[in-house]
């Protein structure tokens, strides 16, 4: 039932939202958050203070969080939490940054210049300012694409990542999610705007970044803004089958695959926090490589039969934060989308619940289909 009354009926129902909302609406079981590391047995879940796997953090910096550099008593600058960060492996309701991911040009005639938002407040950037001071000066990245264009995504400790600033998003109402998402946008459009004009930036970073803008013909009707934030975890399915790290690195072996990945177990900062030393740090940047492309198990996408026995989650899959670190790539959702769209067919044709379709004539008409199920490299065995 849509919220405007309208009723859809179907023998099988596929939630391919990031946010898991029709799952969730289903009564199936779920996660948002970081699991302790021993809940499922892994090593890299939970808090991961210390872990400097990129380049998100401020490290030896040592920038006061304080308004008055030092003075614990002048109050705490804007986007730092002042919570306790949790020990190392402890679970917690944190959840990794979400940015949009722009599309920007400086091809001359197709450049949409950054606004200046209408609630624009410098003084949110003040921690941008300390990190110029310690002299560093990284803030954007992304890939180049055709047309002269730039997929612009976070780099460095303060940058379009939103940190902490989205851990009500995933089980909040479409209005509470307006409400995120333009907190958002404000943030990202200020800070665009504050690099490219206040004082405490270089003047050859400003000149730079003053070249370039929004591209005029990419989301035209949006004002050039992409339409979806990038929402990179929300809630995740408790299903018939949890991926964890141990499946991820090849420690434990999956039985009955429907699809492989292979991208690190990469999770942006979940929190930006105060250490004991009184300094400001990011947390929970990780980037694991596994050895090899690893298998994905038919039931991370299976709620649990006692639960529901005619939905498939594609997407919210059933794995652990940093298991899903990888596999939230969108090529594996295709590919797991893919192998959900199989087994539908194949238990709405053969009159049985998606549950009971045999894992082996599933199999069967993946490989039929072109599906990898397994990998093999140069030199290797199966794997």
């Amino acid at each position: 039932t849509m919220l405007n009354g309208e009723n859809y009926k179907a023998k099988i129902f596929v939630d391919a939202t990031y946010e898991g909302d029709l799952m969730a609406a289903a009564g199936v079981n779920y996660h948002v958050g970081r699991e302790a590391n021993s809940v499922y047995g892994e090593e890299w879940n939970g808090v991961q203070k210390g872990i400097y796997h990129h380049s998100h953090n401020f490290q030896q910096l040592n920038i006061s969080p304080y308004v008055i550099p030092g003075d614990s008593t002048s109050g705490v600058l804007p986007r730092i939490s002042t919570a306790p960060p949790g020990e190392n492996g402890s679970g917690d309701k944190g959840v990794q940054a979400y940015n949009y991911r722009l599309c920007t040009t400086n091809a001359e005639g197709n450049v949409v210049p950054f606004e200046k938002p209408e609630n624009y407040d410098p003084a949110q950037y003040e921690l941008l300012r300390r990190v110029f001071e310690g002299g560093r000066y990284s803030m954007f990245g992304g890939g180049k694409i055709p047309n002269k264009k730039r997929d612009v995504n976070n780099v460095g400790p303060f940058s379009s990542d939103n940190i902490g600033m989205n851990y009500d998003y995933p089980e909040a109402s479409y209005e509470r999610r307006k409400e995120i998402l333009q907190e958002h946008i404000d943030y990202h459009k200020g800070l665009l705007y504050f690099w490219g004009h206040d004082e405490s930036v270089p003047e050859r970073f400003r000149t730079s970044i003053n070249k370039w803008g929004l591209a005029k013909d990419e989301f035209v009707d949006n004002g050039h803004w992409p339409y979806q934030i990038y929402v990179r975890e929300a809630r995740r399915m408790i299903g018939e089958f949890v991926m964890t790290d141990n499946e991820i690195l090849g420690k434990k072996k999956v039985l009955k695959p429907i699809g492989m990945g292979s991208y690190a177990m990469d999770s942006h900062n979940v929190q930006r926090y105060i250490t004991k030393e009184g300094y400001v740090q990011n947390e929970g940047d990780l980037g694991i490589e596994p050895d090899a492309p690893y298998q994905i198990h038919l039931g991370t996408i299976l709620p649990k039969q006692k639960e529901c026995k005619n939905l498939l989650v594609p997407a919210a899959v059933s794995s652990s934060h940093i298991a899903f670190g990888s596999i939230r790539m969108e090529p594996v959702f295709m590919i797991l989308g893919q192998s959900a769209g199989t087994l539908a067919g194949m238990a709405i044709d053969g009159e049985k619940n998606i549950h009971d379709v045999a894992y082996s004539a599933l199999k069967q008409q993946l490989i039929k289909d072109g599906q990898v199920l397994e990998y093999y490299g140069p030199d290797d065995e199966a794997k």
